[in-house]
């Protein structure tokens, strides 16, 4: 029973820093070694000032290249450029890998339940672990959302360039007049870096590596060779968007395949054991009553129905 209450404890702790961690879409802010953006998630505003004075300055001098490549891509992915680098990044993997034992053994001091040892070894995997799930967990969400921007984004770019206009003066048309989304911060970023002297293909394929999807980086690579080919950009618009749509159907079909099978377990062990009680149960229950009564044989007390 203490086990489970552990793990029940375990749970609510992750739910509960899961919603301090949660994230929406922060405001802008410049890019450079330290971010200026203030976050919108709770737990990031109230760690980011002991973050840079007293962590930022150490981990800044660490050799840990390959770290800082790997991480800023995710948070290029994640939409957080502006909001942490990845020097950042790691001293919250420390912080919460130093701050969670440390607030654990005093909870444990309290009420003297189990070894402190053991409580370190958990709670600082989980704080030095915890933050990379997060960051995976804002990756999807914001590749969800732009796989459902992408085909009403992309019809609006067609009928822009149909009706005259070039491919970049579509985008800033479509930025204009659509809905905020993470699709559309991005084609904000391509002008961005269009206006500052990046080609249009650099900037379609910078665009492609921040998302990091594969539908994304198939509609740069199109887009790109035809425009070096002069080919029209509205007709490979317009195939793109039908192929984007087959590819969401047979999506959809295959999570319903997946969702009759995921079905099963809940049928076998919750929904099925439950009928036969409600069926079976008084059937057992008199069938008890009348082993413990004498029998089966007739009589008063030997009657079955």
């Amino acid at each position: 029973m203490v086990w489970i209450a552990y793990i029940l404890v375990g749970i609510s702790v992750y739910v509960l820093a899961y919603q301090f961690f949660k994230v929406g879409q922060g405001p802008g802010g410049q890019k450079g070694v330290v971010s200026t953006a203030v976050s919108q998630s709770l737990i990031l505003r109230l760690s980011m000032p002991i973050l840079r004075t007293y962590l930022l300055p150490s981990v800044q001098n660490l050799p840990i290249e390959n770290f800082r490549k790997e991480k800023k891509r995710k948070i290029q992915s994640a939409g957080m450029i502006e909001e942490l680098t990845p020097d950042e990044f790691f001293c919250f993997k420390l912080f919460l890998a130093i701050s969670l034992p440390l607030m654990a053994i005093v909870y444990n001091f309290a009420l003297n339940l189990i070894n402190p040892l053991i409580l370190i070894f958990i709670f600082g995997s989980l704080g030095y672990f915890f933050p990379e799930l997060w960051l995976t967990s804002l990756i999807k969400d914001r590749q969800i959302k732009i796989r459902n921007a992408i085909p009403f984004v992309i019809d609006l770019l067609s009928l822009c360039t149909e009706a005259g206009l070039d491919f970049m003066g579509a985008i800033q048309r479509v930025v204009e007049k659509a809905n905020q989304s993470p699709l559309i911060d991005e084609l904000k970023t391509v002008l961005q870096e269009l206006k500052l002297g990046t080609t249009r293909a650099d900037a379609l394929r910078n665009m492609a590596a921040r998302i990091n999807m594969p539908e994304i980086s198939s509609i740069v690579a199109v887009l790109v060779t035809a425009d070096q080919m002069g080919a029209s950009i509205s007709q490979v618009l317009k195939a793109q968007s039908d192929q984007i749509r087959s590819e969401r159907f047979i999506r959809a079909e295959k999570e319903g395949a997946k969702a009759a099978q995921k079905i099963l377990i809940p049928l076998i062990f919750c929904i099925v054991p439950a009928v036969f009680i409600v069926v079976l149960g008084p059937l057992i229950v008199r069938l008890i009553i009348q082993l413990f009564s004498g029998g089966f044989g007739g009589g008063e007390t030997g009657e079955f129905f």
